[in-house]
């Protein structure tokens, strides 16, 4: 009897766990802007009006489909630039921004500020709104 109960709240533990992360993956998260990232720091030129800062490992599945989406993006809308970022190779970066997983995106504006945090695989309609409340 008593193995069925742990049982059951091991269940209930992961199912708890399992909504919580359906919930907040994906979802941008308003930063206060106060760290700055220069072409310099990611090897890549930063876009006039915005830039995804994706990182990314190999063996990360939802990061190819988050590559298309950022990449399918920064192609339609005008000074939006995506560059991925190798996590593993780019430790210091990693812990500047302490990335515990992949893919983590960060929304830069036209100076380099980060605006934005996506943990998880971002929603289209959640990166364009993002854009949008950075031409605002």
């Amino acid at each position: 009897m008593t193995g069925a109960i742990v049982a059951g709240i091991a269940v209930l533990l992961a199912l708890a766990f399992g909504l919580y992360r359906r919930l907040t993956d994906g979802r941008a998260r308003d930063l206060a802007g106060t760290d700055r990232l220069t072409p310099g720091d990611l090897g890549a030129d930063l876009g006039p009006h915005a830039t995804f800062v994706q990182f990314s490992t190999a063996v990360c599945a939802p990061c190819r489909g988050t590559r298309a989406l950022l990449g399918t993006i920064a192609g339609a809308v005008a000074g939006v630039v995506h560059v991925d970022v190798d996590a593993e190779s780019r430790l210091e970066l990693v812990d500047r921004f302490d990335v515990t997983r992949t893919p983590t995106v960060l929304v830069l504006d036209g100076t380099g500020t980060v605006r934005h945090r996506i943990v998880g695989a971002p929603r289209k309609a959640e990166v364009l709104e993002v854009l949008e409340g950075l031409a605002a």
